[in-house]
């Protein structure tokens, strides 16, 4: 497919319609992980695994390529009259690969969009380029160190699961231990406003003060935490919906409430079990969920991203 209708921008270019278009729309097809880590501030990320590539025909629907549904019913009405999208480095469309996820982004949105209406623009260079003229308008690689966390030379004795404090895996989400949980100033200083306790045994601190719900699993490879997935994210998504952020932990934040994130990134950013595992660990090393735990992980990305 030639890309006709595409206007190649450079880094400079798109700098200006940040500036004055309100209503632009910058697609990110970088990966999951590699857009987390740091993007242009207001994009979105349309990462696409390699079992919806693998099926792909050239072309995905808009629902494969975006999550958000106001945004695909935008792009149907003709809301944002320009987007832009872009991948790690290419300095054209003709240098990108069949099997790319921007050339599958740029092939769905002529098909799928009015072009009358919308003008789809690539950037030159890709992100690489931008971040390098221009860093201030990127997000920051993550931190490791949370703000209000104790710093690990300071906890020395301390089991190495509980030092620090809880990280942050999405804006609305964070994983830590039950220590952790019992620290109110913390919570409070990372605008915690629920907790999501997934063990049997751990108590609830401040029940007047945060939103709490328990799901009792044990530790055990008999223990079926899949059955709670969909709970657990209903729960998560609800507090991100009022505009609240999450903690998930268990006892050692290691591997039940580690399983549970790990399942509402498979679910929430359609991405493999192995990315998401990797995209944890960087903010959380300790986590190793159990075998079992594992197994069922690998089932529910089966479920979710095959169908």
């Amino acid at each position: 497919m030639v890309l006709m209708e595409t206007l190649e921008i450079g880094s400079r270019g798109l700098v200006e319609l940040l500036m004055t278009d309100n209503n632009l729309v910058v697609l990110d097809c970088r990966s999951f992980l590699a857009f987390n880590t740091s993007h242009i501030r207001g994009s979105h990320n349309v990462y696409c695994n390699s079992i919806i590539k693998r099926r792909a025909k050239g072309t995905l629907t808009l629902e494969a390529m975006l999550p958000e549904s106001s945004m695909r019913a935008g792009l149907r009405s003709g809301r944002y009259p320009r987007l832009v999208v872009l991948e790690e480095r290419s300095l054209s469309t003709a240098t990108l690969s069949h099997d790319s996820t921007a050339r599958l982004v740029l092939n769905t949105l002529q098909l799928q969009i009015d072009l009358s209406t919308t003008q789809i623009c690539f950037l030159k260079g890709g992100y690489e380029t931008f971040l390098s003229l221009f860093p201030e308008l990127c997000t920051e690689p993550p931190s490791c160190q949370q703000p209000g966390t104790t710093p690990t030379l300071i906890a020395r004795g301390t089991p190495l699961y509980d030092q620090g404090g809880p990280v942050e895996i999405l804006p609305s989400l964070y994983l830590g231990s039950a220590l952790h949980s019992s620290r109110k100033e913390t919570l409070e200083s990372l605008g915690i406003t629920a907790v999501l306790n997934v063990s049997s045994s751990c108590p609830n601190c401040f029940e007047g003060d945060f939103q709490y719900k328990s799901l009792p699993v044990e530790d055990s490879h008999m223990a079926d935490i899949s059955a709670c997935f969909q709970e657990a994210i209903d729960f998560i998504d609800a507090v991100k919906d009022q505009g609240g952020k999450v903690l998930v932990h268990c006892q050692a934040g290691i591997s039940r409430s580690a399983t549970i994130c790990l399942a509402y990134l498979i679910r929430t950013q359609r991405v493999r079990l192995e990315e998401a595992f990797d995209f944890v660990k960087r903010r959380r090393e300790v986590i190793s969920p159990n075998v079992s735990f594992m197994g069922q992980l690998l089932q529910f990305e089966t479920e979710v991203l095959c169908h």
